[in-house]
């Protein structure tokens, strides 16, 4: 028996109690070794011993209540991460959000309804300076109507710290494609290509009362027409300034127009009618969304518009992907050849992309 290792290690106590009672985990188990009879192993080699000074045992940590941005789009649908700002996500206001310039993204929504009824279809369209067409429309108040709109960062950090220029593009259609006696024609396009200039709002000016914040201050150009010829041409151009708030998952836009004058006007009153502001409401409580705009002329509340979208996914668990689609619109101007034409009109379909 080596005596020189037995000799190293405390004198053996009397008993399994005794043994027990040892707080040391490895001299508890060499007290149990020695009542059983077994012979300690020999000695290792020398090695590096570890600090040795008793510490406390980590405490266990508290599951993390924070959503993982992975997760957050199945569990969360489209409803902002706490602390995020809507609008600095569209428009790439904040420092972090930005995405440089000539990159492609989605603009107002894209859909297709292939179901879009109108209570009063237009069918010989007529303003001041434009007769209606000697032949009669012979359109059908059930159609399709489809939207298309993108933009891009043409120039970033311009004049004011953090400010982009723009350039936007929106293109409307109805297309009566429940009406093959008349060949299915297109009944209305128009066309709006726009420049606009948007300014994130300094903190110092952008906390409103009621946890709301003024976000972002635009100005744009803009140019709409339908391309076709007399007498249903119809067209404008205006300036515009607005200002975008928001509180979570809401956001507002409010804008008042200037519309430029031309020399042969197609619709000298189209504003009377169509608005000469508008504000649109939004909310991203999560899978659903939902948006409400309402233009006016500021001085007749019979003239103006106001118009309900509605979207949820198709698939709940990927609520960034193909989404059905509910509008609902009353009033004037839902497209240019109906400017001066009060219209009631619901259409169901599906969104066509995002990004």
């Amino acid at each position: 028996m080596n005596m020189n290792a037995w000799a190293e290690t405390p004198a053996q106590p009397i008993g399994l109690p005794a043994c027990a009672a040892i707080e040391n985990d490895a001299d508890r188990l060499a007290c149990y070794d020695r009542l059983a009879g077994r012979q300690p192993p020999a000695p290792a080699a020398a090695q590096p011993q570890p600090d040795t000074v008793s510490r406390p045992a980590p405490l266990p940590q508290p599951a993390s209540t924070a959503v993982s941005p992975a997760a957050s789009p199945a569990g969360e649908g489209l409803r902002p991460p706490a602390g995020t700002s809507l609008w600095s996500r569209f428009w790439e206001l904040d420092p972090q959000d930005k995405r440089g310039t000539f990159n492609f993204r989605t603009y107002r929504p894209n859909f297709l309804l292939p179901v879009h009824y109108t209570s009063s279809i237009n069918r010989a369209p007529t303003s001041p300076t434009r007769p209606a067409p000697t032949e009669r429309l012979r359109y059908k108040p059930l159609e399709a109507k489809l939207q298309l709109s993108l933009r891009t960062k043409i120039a970033q950090s311009v004049l004011l710290p953090h400010a982009d220029v723009w350039f936007g593009y929106t293109q409307q259609s109805l297309w009566q494609v429940w009406n093959p006696s008349e060949s299915a024609p297109f009944r209305n396009t128009d066309y709006e290509p726009e420049v606009i200039y948007v300014v994130p709002v300094p903190e110092g000016l952008a906390r409103l009362p009621g946890g709301w914040r003024w976000s972002l201050a635009q100005a744009g150009v803009a140019h709409q027409s339908n391309g076709q010829s007399e007498p249903l041409s119809r067209s404008w151009n205006r300036v515009y300034l607005a200002a975008g708030l928001e509180r979570g998952e809401l956001t507002v836009l409010a804008r008042i127009h200037k519309r430029l004058r031309d020399g042969d006007d197609d619709n000298p009153d189209l504003t009377t009618h169509l608005g000469r502001g508008d504000v649109a409401l939004a909310w991203v409580p999560g899978r659903a969304t939902a948006s409400l705009r309402w233009r006016t002329n500021f001085k007749d509340l019979k003239r103006g518009s106001w118009q309900l979208d509605w979207t949820y996914p198709v698939d709940e668990a990927k609520p960034d992907g193909l989404r059905w689609y509910v509008q609902l619109f009353n009033g004037y101007g839902e497209t240019l050849i109906d400017y001066n034409r009060r219209q009631t009109s619901i259409g169901a379909g599906l969104t066509l992309f995002e990004f």
